[in-house]
């Protein structure tokens, strides 16, 4: 999936305004203006369209799991070593964010009527090494997305 759109059905999903964007990207060390940030929300067929790559995707991601969960007291003492944001890597992070369980997970992909079996989700948050590990397609992130934007803005009415 394109980045961009993975920040604007974020956004959408969870109703979160500019300077609440820029306050979730300055939790992890990351300084955006308004003017920027609005340039990354662009589709990319519009004017003025910034793609956005994956390190700054990954720190929005991180400074969404501050936003709602706070930083954690012990950071790890062992730093592991960076890996390509992938799916997986999206899928994890926003489920840290949301401190979602896997009953969270089925049912919030249930809402955009995707089905998966708690072994498949279970096969996206495995090591990579593992034999049951399994890559997060566009479709399951997309559905995953459709489905937090039944949840959170339907509750509200």
């Amino acid at each position: 999936m394109i980045n961009n759109d993975v920040l604007r059905r974020v956004r959408y999903a969870l109703e979160l305004k500019d300077p609440t964007m820029i306050e979730i990207f300055a939790l992890s060390s990351v300084e955006i203006s308004r003017d920027e940030l609005l340039k990354l929300l662009k589709k990319d067929n519009e004017a003025d369209y910034v793609p956005l790559n994956n390190k700054l995707l990954e720190q929005f991601l991180d400074g969404l799991i501050i936003y709602r969960r706070g930083r954690q007291e012990n950071p790890p003492a062992q730093v592991k070593k960076p890996e390509p944001l992938t799916n997986n890597i999206i899928l994890k992070k926003l489920r840290i964010a949301l401190e979602f369980k896997e009953e969270d997970m089925l049912s919030t992909l249930k809402l955009a009527d995707f089905e998966l079996s708690k072994g498949e989700l279970s096969s996206f948050f495995r090591q990579k090494s593992h034999k049951h590990h399994r890559e997060c397609g566009d479709q399951v992130l997309r559905n995953f997305l459709q489905g937090l934007t039944i949840r959170f803005r339907e509750q509200d009415r």
